[in-house]
């Protein structure tokens, strides 16, 4: 299976729009794709999809539950279809406290068992999907968090043991550019058993200027794999996308919304590179006798 954690660790870089758009690039190959909002912010990956209905409703069962191994029915029906091929499991009031939640879960198994031994908080999610058979479910999972490290994070970046990493090329995006090797270096250690693999870095919002080029020089020398695509900044698009709560892919098929630009097909058409460069990743060599 393709898994992999769209994530930055600054805000407001794109990260829940590409999230959803690249899910659908994924879908719109033929492949099968589970998306997870694991943000607890509203107005989110669930938000796009229109699918908030019981975001704050204390009774339903959601991930958090399932994660702290006090579900109240199975994994499958948290999952909604979003788009075909796309499907989606919401994300729940209850993530913002999942911290807190995975704390006292810990607590509690450790109290059942000798002094050695350690509930991991952040394997809890791969446990979850696992036991679900998510991976023979489905071509391709991908995660979406918040930006601030913590169990979010690292419960994300676990299950996947992939990143891919959208990076602002400006002065309010450099925390997006700066130390991101430091940054998965230190996950990696935080995590303990997993290598993260980034399958890139997607310069997002790019316009030509000298500004940019700047930071794009700073990008080069972080000593990451860099996609072979860039993203302009498409905020008339992405914006009647988001208001629609379609992705863009829906938007350009639709009769019920406006007729995309020219200029703007081209992001379709970069999506589609992404996703088509994402698979190729996860493809293995066929060996020959």
């Amino acid at each position: 299976m393709i898994s992999y954690t769209i994530w930055s660790e600054a805000g407001g870089v794109g990260k829940t729009t590409l999230s959803v758009n690249l899910a659908a690039a994924h879908a719109r190959r033929g492949q099968t794709v589970l998306v997870i909002d694991m943000d607890p912010q509203n107005g989110g990956l669930t938000h796009h999809f229109g699918v908030e209905d019981h975001r704050d409703d204390p009774e339903i069962d959601n991930l958090v539950r399932h994660m702290i191994e006090r579900p109240k029915g199975d994994f499958a029906d948290l999952i909604v279809e979003a788009e075909e091929n796309l499907d989606l499991v919401p994300g729940h009031n209850m993530l913002e406290s999942l911290e807190r939640n995975l704390t006292r879960a810990a607590q509690m198994e450790e109290d059942m068992h000798d002094a050695n031994y350690r509930w991991p908080k952040e394997k809890q999610l791969r446990r979850v999907l696992t036991d679900a058979d998510i991976p023979a479910s489905y071509d391709v999972l991908i995660i979406d968090p918040p930006a601030t490290v913590g169990q979010h994070i690292y419960n994300s970046i676990y299950a996947t043991s992939n990143l891919l990493i959208p990076a602002e090329l400006s002065a309010k995006g450099s925390q997006s550019v700066d130390g991101l090797r430091d940054v998965v270096t230190n996950i990696e250690a935080t995590l303990g058993d997993i290598e993260v693999g980034v399958l890139g870095v997607v310069p997002n919002k790019v316009a030509n200027t000298n500004v940019q080029r700047e930071y794009r020089e700073k990008l080069d020398d972080q000593n990451l794999p860099i996609a072979p695509i860039s993203i302009r900044e498409r905020g008339s698009m992405l914006g009647d996308a988001w208001d629609s709560q379609v992705s863009i892919f829906e938007l350009a098929e639709n009769d019920e919304y406006r007729d995309l630009r020219d200029y703007e097909k081209e992001t379709l058409e970069k999506l589609d590179r992404l996703a088509a460069f994402i698979t190729e990743q996860f493809e293995q060599p066929e060996v020959t006798a």
